[in-house]
């Protein structure tokens, strides 16, 4: 089974504001950056969406080491949110769980992989998640100026 790294990232202009979303892949010497960017959107949505569009990338079966700095997204797998979120109708005791739609869409990309998760702390120095924080900023500034 292929082996793969995928780094994530999410930010948002406001928040709801302008998002964009960062991710690279690395699959021994290969390295795929990719992003993307919506007009209204949230910070979380933008974490999600990363790790969404990262893993509709890989074509086939793989183990897949994912590294986010977001605690929204790894917490749900550590610490096993989303199966009580499943297991209570995507509800919590606040009410229905937010970005259900990313979620369920996340968990059926999930299945085709073995995966671990790595939470990395933003906006330090690591050099990936780094660059998938500039790729998403790109993508609001892009955004941004096709507005103007």
């Amino acid at each position: 089974m292929k082996e793969i790294i995928l780094y994530t990232d999410g930010a948002c202009s406001g928040n709801p504001g302008i998002g964009g979303w960062g991710a690279i892949l690395f699959y021994k010497d290969i390295k795929k950056e990719l992003s993307g960017g919506e007009e209204q959107t949230t910070n979380n949505r933008m974490e999600l969406m990363a790790v969404i569009k990262g893993l509709e990338a890989i074509k086939e079966n793989c183990k897949v080491d994912i590294y986010s700095d977001s605690a929204y997204v790894v917490n749900a797998f550590l610490q096993d949110w989303v199966s009580n979120w499943k297991n209570n109708g995507w509800r919590t005791a606040k009410g229905s769980v937010q970005n259900q739609d990313l979620w369920q869409k996340l968990l059926s990309l999930l299945e085709k992989h073995e995966v671990q998760w790595h939470k990395v702390k933003g906006h330090a120095d690591n050099e990936y998640n780094n660059r998938c924080d500039a790729l998403a900023r790109g993508e609001i500034i892009k955004i941004k100026n096709s507005k103007k």
